[in-house]
């Protein structure tokens, strides 16, 4: 587990490529907010979380699986982290951002088109 990247993952930077090359300007990985947002649009108050499938524990996905070993300590891990992460989206929520979530199996290439241009167009809907 020490090789699981935190930051910079593969769906991570697909989406920020994305931000980035439709003028969309942002902070990474924002300390002084709950839950510490991979991305932060300060312009359009809201952040971006960007899950992984199988750390968040996505419900109906297939790349959700628990592991056969071990399988009530990972059901254990995934739970605590479903629950620091519906503890920060509320904490955000009262402090008054706009939250989203983009999960990593709606980044595959069969979806990746239509997740992002949902993203951008909510993004800015909001703002204006």
């Amino acid at each position: 587990m020490s090789r699981i990247r935190a930051k910079d993952t593969k769906p991570e930077l697909l989406v920020r490529k994305f931000l980035f090359a439709n003028g969309l300007r942002y902070r990474l990985h924002n300390t002084k907010l709950p839950g510490k947002p991979d991305i932060t649009l300060g312009k359009y108050h809201t952040v971006i979380f960007v899950n992984g499938c199988f750390w968040h524990g996505h419900q109906s996905c297939k790349y959700f699986v628990l592991p056969k070993t071990r399988s009530e300590w990972w059901k254990n891990k995934i739970k605590d982290t479903n629950a620091r992460d519906r503890k920060s989206l509320e904490e955000l929520k009262e402090l008054g951002w706009n939250t989203m979530i983009v999960w990593e199996c709606e980044l595959k290439p069969d979806k990746r088109a239509s997740t992002l241009y949902h993203l951008l167009e909510h993004i800015t809907r909001k703002n204006n």
